[in-house]
């Protein structure tokens, strides 16, 4: 049977659209069934409080649980590895950090590529450091804490939730900057655990995110002696930035949401869009507020530039300071 070319014509337009209605339709209704958004650190830790902020947000507007699942180990590779080995069907999220970032260039063998493998969602948070220490040692402002170290090298130990993570990365770049010889100690249980060695003096030094410093600066429990942005911070108006007293200083941790590489980019956009909307609700904002960083209102593409960038800065940190895991 010969068709009439008008209806042909038809037939032919109708079965091409259908891939595209049915992706839009796909990205309409998903997702269907519980969401694993997993964080590559502790509970308590700040990837963990933001993660449970933004997918307690998710759960209510997509109604379905966003459920947070820690996997730590490794720097954050262990939860990494899970989610880029993960279908692409947008049911398996990472809450990504400066830690994989870092991590491209610390660790020689991998068994992925971060920036090819995984696909950007959203970006949630930049938290600038505060450069914390326990107030039984000496030096109560950067510039003598800087004079102190220099005239006792290798005396000061400096803390970190594990080799290559911001703290980490952090304390480097102020090693390397101002001059000084730290002794850096790694804890393999994450953040809460260099608090806690901290707060009793094991430790002296922690380039700690806000979100979990901030409180015990507040309590004086813990010394603050500068911040790592490059200008103060709202929350800390009296504390220095690093930069007034170590030219050119600045190190902040950015947080953000991927996908598995090949996830759709109608589910990436309708994460975004969603993502981008917790900003705008007073409640939620106020939650993040409350951790001192500063919201990531981007596009899927404008989050991917970002953690090449991140990539790239601080590959040149690693390979200064000669980091191995």
């Amino acid at each position: 049977m010969k068709l009439p070319r008008r209806t042909f014509l038809h037939l032919a337009l109708g079965a091409a659209a259908l891939p595209a209605i049915s992706r839009k339709t796909w990205a309409q209704v998903y997702p269907t069934r519980p969401v694993r958004l997993i964080v590559g650190f502790s509970p308590g830790s700040t990837p963990d409080l933001l993660a449970r902020i933004i997918g307690e947000w998710l759960s209510e507007r997509l109604g379905q649980p966003f459920v947070i699942e820690n996997r730590p180990g490794s720097g954050s590779n262990t939860a990494t590895e899970a989610v880029v080995n993960a279908p692409p069907d947008g049911y398996t999220l990472l809450l990504a950090s400066i830690a994989n970032s870092v991590n491209a260039t610390i660790y020689d063998k991998l068994s992925y590529n971060f920036i090819r493998d995984v696909a950007p969602v959203a970006g949630l948070d930049r938290q600038p450091q505060v450069v914390v220490v326990n107030p039984s040692i000496a030096p109560k402002t950067l510039p003598e804490f800087i004079a102190y170290t220099k005239a006792n090298p290798g005396t000061i130990n400096m803390a970190s939730p594990g080799n290559g993570t911001g703290p980490h990365i952090a304390g480097e770049l102020f090693k390397m900057m101002a001059g000084v010889d730290m002794v850096h100690v790694p804890y393999r249980g994450g953040g809460p655990l260099v608090l806690t060695d901290l707060l009793s003096g094991h430790v002296q030094v922690f380039f700690g995110a806000t979100a979990s410093t901030i409180e015990y600066i507040r309590s004086g429990r813990l010394r603050p002696l500068a911040v790592t942005t490059t200008a103060r911070l709202d929350a800390l108006p009296n504390i220095p930035s690093v930069g007034e007293f170590v030219a050119g200083y600045e190190a902040t941790q950015w947080y953000g949401i991927v996908a598995p590489r090949n996830t759709p980019p109608e589910i990436v956009d309708r994460l975004n869009g969603q993502i981008n909307a917790a900003f705008d609700d007073a409640r939620t904002s106020a939650r993040f507020a409350a951790l001192g960083g500063a919201r990531l209102r981007i596009s899927p593409a404008e989050f991917g530039q970002l953690m090449a960038d991140e990539t790239e800065k601080w590959a040149r940190v690693v390979k200064f300071a000669g980091l191995k895991p």
